[in-house]
């Protein structure tokens, strides 16, 4: 097994050759998932919350200030959403040199991460910041608006960089099987953000420029912070610090099909949305009101769930490098456990509520009346969003990026038209989330189901050659 190092980065214990001891296997896999999974769920449920805390404090300088920062949220969250290949594939790759016992290379291939992110984030910094004004064209808003949010972009684009490299120093530390890292840094840089938001906007009356001020402020000092850890890391072990093009160029290459995934899973909750607005030719605004609350309570227990698929990415790739297949089998299973388990327990909570929650959004009857059935439906779909989020984890500790997107874009075409007719039936917005549950999380169910019964993702070895 591993412990930790004075940097906490796990070394290999001499003469180890079994990641999951056959000595009660089942308890072994659980520490390690626990051990994980719950720093890794803290760290994902830290960032919205603080989120909403610069809603609130950005809030209070009015409507329009709080609108702006709405649009300026969505533009950034989409460019680093996308973006989200840099913790993904660096935590795989990284747990497979680490799994082949080879600390050296796992922190030579995190370093040629945080290089592509660094030029990613040159390219969407420069571009980001020419193009503000057309990106916030595009939502039509009023001017005063407008002003507001690209008052935001402006200065907000310059944490480009040190957001991508959050998200590849994540992706390094979990793939050397840290997670609690990321989570101090994540509580600690948030509570600056709070902190500087605060001063900057009243303190020194900046306004919605001194929250984007504050923002990248905390974005590099926790980004430096990470760094740190991992170049510290490195010279330890003797590990490259200089760019290498051709780790650079693999990497980006293993991205491309982690790219493509991300677009279509992210296409089909925008023709969700856009199916909601053709419920229907009346109360449309009850039916969107009524949707946004149902998404962001799902997408809260997503994070949940997504956690445990952290973990999963983070033990397949180590399991794979080593070469242990059995141990990568029995992994997936036990996972596969612990994602109906899970999904069983958010759908309960999630149906347990349904009645009451939406009072904690809304004074709208209409929409706390509709929220329930809508709320009910996304329960029952929760154990499958479970095992799927725990398989999608696993092939993405894999590796198996190609199969992933095709996945994507299988579902992307399954769900489209399926949500489209959803709409014009009657009770179209629960038609609609019936359509999320069994289509959208259904098919991709049964894709990686199907696809993890196989043996071509469990390829072993340090690297993914074929």
């Amino acid at each position: 097994m591993y412990i930790a190092s004075g940097s906490s980065v796990p070394r290999r214990d001499a003469g180890t050759t079994e990641l999951f001891p056959r000595l009660d296997p089942v308890r072994a896999v659980d520490r390690e998932i626990l051990r994980l999974a719950v720093p890794a769920f803290l760290a994902l449920v830290a960032e919205p919350m603080f989120l909403l805390s610069d809603a609130a404090i950005v809030g209070h300088l009015g409507t329009p200030e709080l609108a702006g920062l709405g649009v300026a949220a969505v533009i950034l969250q989409t460019v680093v959403g996308l973006c989200v290949f840099l913790a993904y594939g660096t935590t795989a790759s990284v747990a497979r040199h680490l799994g082949a016992g080879d600390l050296r290379a796992a922190l030579a291939q995190g370093i040629d991460g945080m290089w592509l992110a660094v030029i990613i984030g040159a390219i969407a910094t420069v571009g980001g910041i020419a193009l503000t004004p057309s990106l916030v064209a595009a939502f039509d808003t009023g001017s005063e608006v407008a002003q507001h949010a690209e008052s935001y972009l402006a200065i907000a684009f310059l944490g480009t960089i040190p957001l991508l490299l959050m998200l590849a120093t994540t992706g390094v530390l979990r793939g050397l099987q840290d997670t609690r890292t990321p989570l101090v840094v994540a509580v600690a840089g948030n509570g600056l953000n709070i902190a500087l938001n605060f001063l900057l906007v009243y303190g020194f009356d900046l306004g919605i420029a001194g929250s984007a001020i504050g923002s990248v402020v905390a974005q590099v000092l926790s980004a430096a912070w990470l760094v740190l850890v991992v170049v510290r890391a490195a010279r330890r072990h003797d590990a490259p610090l200089s760019p290498d093009r051709a780790g650079i160029k693999a990497a980006a290459h293993a991205a491309v099909a982690l790219v493509i995934r991300t677009l279509a899973l992210r296409a089909c909750l925008l023709v969700g949305t856009y199916a909601v607005t053709r419920v229907g030719a009346e109360a449309t605004d009850v039916n969107v009101a009524t949707h946004q609350i149902a998404i962001t309570l799902w997408s809260f227990l997503a994070f949940a769930l997504d956690a445990i698929a952290i973990a999963a990415q983070a033990l397949t790739g180590r399991a794979l490098g080593s070469g242990d297949v059995e141990g990568t089998r029995r992994l997936t299973r036990r996972m596969i456990q612990w994602g109906w388990g899970s999904g069983i327990v958010a759908g309960l909570v999630l149906a347990a509520v349904s009645p009451v929650i939406g009072i904690l959004f809304t004074s709208d009857p209409e929409v706390r009346e509709l929220l329930v059935p809508v709320l009910l439906v996304a329960a029952l779909g929760q154990p499958v969003a479970g095992v799927v989020f725990v398989l999608d984890g696993v092939l993405i500790g894999a590796g198996d990026g190609a199969f992933l997107a095709w996945a994507g874009l299988a579902v992307l075409a399954a769900y489209a038209p399926a949500a489209l007719f959803a709409a014009t039936l009657p009770h179209g917005l629960v038609a609609v989330w019936v359509a999320m549950s069994v289509v959208f999380m259904g098919a991709r169910g049964l894709l990686l189901s199907w696809r993890a019964r196989g043996d071509r993702w469990l390829v072993t070895g340090a690297t993914l050659a074929r």
